[in-house]
């Protein structure tokens, strides 16, 4: 009995390092969802529903849509995640502390004008998004705020009819392949390097990319990896039972 304990203890150990191990992980670790709430109205940049260039106070779920690139697409959805009110460009931005809570910064505006949405941190992360607007709220947001503001000089329709499901759609391939420079409160434009600090480009590389639609996203990682490391790893349990059942044998004789 006292050999059965042993062997059943050394699979147990091995099941549950194996469970510990299982390369799954929440969605909520690709497309960082997060829930904020807004105490008054929050101006967005980016391609809204018709009526939402403006959010009125309450809740709203924020996700990445896409970040294959330098370029993130995040998407601004109900407070039940079942409708996104906006799709907006985002350029990553480097912090030099990351925090445990959600940081959302805003461009503060005169008394009677809603807050200009700026970035956004997710917990634990050193980088944000970034947001980007038009050229000409840009330059507006700029002399009000006395901030420097992203922006593209590249027009896209700003208000739509049905929300953006997919990473693929027009729109959406638009915001990614336009032009991103920065523009200060005189009106001088500079390239955004002198203005945004971008994550090292292995932590990039390391970032794993968000599924690509807004309804189907799956609650694991895609099986892109490579096993080797994980095989690896359970050769080296497998030799350790091993090992357990020979030292048990010896026991019994």
């Amino acid at each position: 009995m006292k050999v059965l304990r042993i062997v059943t203890t050394a699979v147990f150990c091995i099941a549950l390092f194996g469970a510990v191990v299982s390369p799954s992980a929440r969605a909520d670790e690709w497309n960082k969802k997060t829930e904020v709430t807004f105490s008054g109205p929050v101006e967005i940049p980016g391609v809204h529903l018709k009526g939402f260039g403006v959010l009125p106070a309450g809740t709203y779920v924020f996700k990445v849509l896409d970040s294959q690139s330098n370029r993130h697409i995040v998407q601004i959805f109900n407070e039940d995640g079942t409708k996104v009110y906006a799709t907006v460009l985002a350029i990553p931005n480097y912090r030099l502390k990351a925090t445990d809570k959600t940081v959302i910064t805003f461009s503060e505006r005169p008394a009677g004008q809603p807050e200009a949405l700026r970035a956004w941190f997710y917990p634990g992360k050193n980088w944000g998004e970034e947001f980007v607007y038009p050229k000409a709220k840009a330059i507006e947001l700029a002399k009000a705020t006395n901030q420097v503001v992203l922006f593209t000089p590249v027009e896209i329709e700003q208000e739509i009819a049905e929300p953006i499901q997919s990473a693929t759609e027009p729109r959406v391939v638009a915001l990614k392949q336009a032009p991103v420079r920065a523009i200060k409160p005189t009106g001088e434009e500079v390239e955004l390097a002198q203005v945004v600090t971008a994550p090292p480009a292995e932590e990039l590389a390391q970032s794993p990319a968000p599924v690509q639609t807004a309804e189907n996203r799956p609650e694991t990682l895609p099986d892109t990896g490579s096993p080797l490391p994980l095989a690896g790893l359970f050769g080296l349990l497998a030799l350790g039972g091993a090992a357990v059942l020979r030292f048990a044998q010896k026991r019994i004789l």
